[in-house]
């Protein structure tokens, strides 16, 4: 059966989201179609307004709105400016937060090594976190990498970076089930995890 071009459009953009195979994309567009267009018109303007309305943090390369000068985390005098948590995505810092524990501040990398994708260091928002501890005050860097190869791999060259500033590095306890993500890790393992944090060696 072939689709009218717009349907086909819809059904081909739905595929290349994460974890949307054929027959979800084409349902999603089904149900568009027979939507009332508010529903589409409202999907229409949040997705405008996703790229149009947020940014990405200078300082910890965070998701924030669009026009601050900095993140919310980052602003706030309540955090503690000492201590730096090293994530490899924006949506491991909600999982963090949803714990309510962690009260220092955060830093996205943005991925992790992958010699085989050919990312590398300067892919990544490494310089950036070296900086940051470099100008002082920090007195410990949590390197909260998924407990995968490529996030153990990243920790590893992290510290190596981080050796000569003469900060306390810490791994995230391994109550994280290894090859599992922050962002699917219920809170109490994610508080254990953080409670039971190790000095690297």
């Amino acid at each position: 059966m072939l689709l009218p071009q717009p349907l086909q459009n819809l059904v081909l953009a739905f595929e290349r989201l994460p974890g949307i195979g054929p027959k979800s994309a084409s349902r999603l567009a089904f149900f568009l179609l027979r939507a009332p267009e508010d529903v589409s018109r409202q999907l229409a303007d949040a997705l405008i307004a996703l790229k149009q309305n947020t940014a990405f943090c200078p300082e910890c390369f965070n998701i924030m709105q669009a026009g601050r000068e900095r993140c919310e985390i980052c602003e706030s005098r309540a955090r503690d400016e000492r201590v730096i948590c090293v994530v490899e995505e924006p949506l491991d810092v909600l999982a963090l937060e949803r714990v309510g524990a962690y009260k220092g501040k955060y830093h996205v990398l943005h991925g992790v090594l992958s010699p085989i994708e050919g990312i590398g260091p300067d892919d990544l928002k490494i310089k950036p976190l070296l900086e940051r501890v470099a100008r002082g005050g920090v007195t410990e860097v949590i390197l909260a990498t998924n407990p995968s190869m490529e996030g153990d791999a990243t920790a590893l060259y992290l510290r190596q970076q981080l050796l000569p500033f003469g900060v306390q590095v810490t791994r995230l306890a391994r109550g994280l089930p290894v090859g599992g993500d922050l962002e699917y890790a219920d809170q109490n393992t994610l508080l254990r995890a953080l409670s039971g944090r190790q000095e690297m060696t």
